[in-house]
């Protein structure tokens, strides 16, 4: 079992996060969607402690965490079996493709630089950059920066991946590339949790969507149900004001 449960985030009076419990489905995307300030980012920067809740549980596989009581080696074991893919691609400007991919390995897993490289390179093929493997980030566009940053992730070798909004920096030619990337690693049955802003995507991409509204569970479903007209009037709603802000009609998503 993965998943987190009774999580509570507070920032001064406003509760970001209201007791939310959630597991995860294996093997498969769970994109989570919401209105801005719906408790998204949080929820998922909760996974690895890039936000530390003020109270629930964080389980991934055998390892359970409380929350209120975490140690220092709790911290570190739970960060070892995720790894987060970002928004910005937050690589280093003056290092390859190979090179980024492979630091982590050797900083955090303390492998050798040449073992680092060869991992490196076995991943940088698996989202289809091999040939790009000793290309600086200023010569590569969008969509591969974003394919290195899920090859060093991958690297990592998680139990959960975690994308925070990974194609919202990507101008829109460049997104199926990363959606294309993205569902060839979920047929590989890598466990992951999305937050994403953008319905195509998620539609296309996800096999479960839950959906947050002040930071609890308003709608849980497969994204046939989630689209279909069987869904909920408020959910129905977030889909209208989607619609309305990006100026796209229902069956364009």
């Amino acid at each position: 079992m993965t998943g987190v449960a009774g999580l509570r985030v507070s920032f001064g009076q406003r509760h970001v996060l209201d007791d939310l419990s959630l597991d995860l489905s294996p093997g498969g995307v769970t994109a989570v969607v919401g209105s801005s300030g719906a408790g998204k980012s949080t929820l998922l920067r909760c996974f690895n402690l890039l936000e530390r809740p003020h109270a629930g549980t964080i389980t991934i596989g055998d390892l359970t965490v409380d929350t209120a009581k975490i140690s220092r080696q709790e911290v570190r074991a739970l960060r070892r079996r995720t790894a987060m893919v970002f928004q910005q691609f937050n690589l280093f400007a003056r290092k390859t493709a190979a090179e980024n991919v492979a630091e982590g390995l050797r900083i955090v897993r303390g492998i050798d630089r040449r073992d680092a490289e060869s991992i490196a390179r076995d991943h940088l093929d698996r989202v289809g950059l091999s040939a790009h493997a000793d290309a600086y980030p200023a010569q590569l566009s969008g969509g591969q920066q974003q394919r290195v940053g899920i090859a060093r992730a991958l690297a990592m070798q998680p139990d959960v991946l975690l994308l925070d909004e990974p194609t919202s920096a990507l101008d829109p030619e460049l997104v199926g590339e990363v959606l294309s990337t993205i569902r060839g690693i979920a047929d590989q049955g890598q466990t992951m949790v999305l937050v994403s802003h953008e319905m195509h995507f998620v539609r296309q991409v996800s096999q479960r969507i839950v959906f947050l509204e002040s930071g609890r569970i308003i709608a849980d479903a497969r994204p046939d149900e989630f689209f279909g007209v069987g869904a909920s009037e408020r959910t129905r709603a977030f889909l209208r004001e989607y619609h309305l802000a990006h100026g796209t009609p229902e069956y364009q998503i």
